[in-house]
């Protein structure tokens, strides 16, 4: 990250660089323009999903959520209090929408093992995550994403926080073999899915191998 993050936008970025440290070779291939955005972004997504799944109780993960609902409203409004806005609020994105979907998360904690339901209940979060990223990532390109991606690749997170094997293998069984989302999300997602591809296969949700990533990578990239 350059001198232009703060430090407490550095704190952030830099847990979820140590979580994904495959990052160091994907984000090669987001434009140069986009990395701190990018790696602002995905840092909020994890925000996201560790207040909906990580914990052993529920409540403190409620309560961000809920936090998190107030603070995008406030993006959507001109105001920020979270570091993370600052490479993210001031893009016209769609904040309100995002906020009213995070609603959606709590549900997948109470019933991790109901897939199909969880895959409908987080479907408009997805749609609010994919207008969000054409806003931020977008450029008018086909490489821009069409505002639509699946449900799929947001549970990942869930199956990783939770080393849940069962819940791996089936969302890699309904993995998008292409998805329409801008190159920011295809990489993030081909790097997700190769997480989940150790997870079902090892039981342990460990680092992708670097020529893997390498690989897969590149082809998120070229994807369109």
């Amino acid at each position: 990250m350059s001198a232009a993050l703060r430090p407490a936008d550095e704190d952030f970025v830099a847990k979820w660089q140590a979580r994904w440290p495959e990052w160091r070779i994907g984000m090669a291939f987001v434009e140069p323009a986009m990395r701190e955005r990018a790696a602002a972004w995905f840092s909020l997504l994890e925000e996201f999903g560790d207040a909906a799944w990580a914990g052993a109780e529920a409540t403190p993960g409620l309560a961000k959520l809920a936090w998190w609902q107030e603070e995008l409203q406030g993006w959507g409004k001109g105001a920020r209090r979270h570091p993370l806005g600052t490479h993210l609020q001031r893009v016209d994105a769609p904040w309100q929408t995002l906020a009213l979907a995070l609603r959606l998360l709590p549900a997948t904690r109470e019933h991790p093992n109901q897939l199909a339901g969880n895959l409908a209940q987080t479907q408009d979060l997805a749609l609010a995550i994919a207008a969000c990223e054409a806003r931020l990532f977008g450029d008018g390109s086909r490489d821009s994403g069409d505002g639509r991606i699946t449900a799929v690749p947001l549970l990942a997170q869930q199956a990783l926080v939770r080393i849940d094997r069962a819940l791996a293998a089936e969302l890699l069984e309904q993995w998008p073999s292409r998805d329409a989302g801008t190159r920011p999300r295809r990489i993030a997602n081909a790097i997700s899915g190769a997480r989940l591809a150790i997870l079902a296969r090892t039981d342990e949700a460990r680092p992708v191998p670097a020529l893997r990533v390498l690989w897969s990578s590149w082809r998120a990239a070229l994807a369109r």
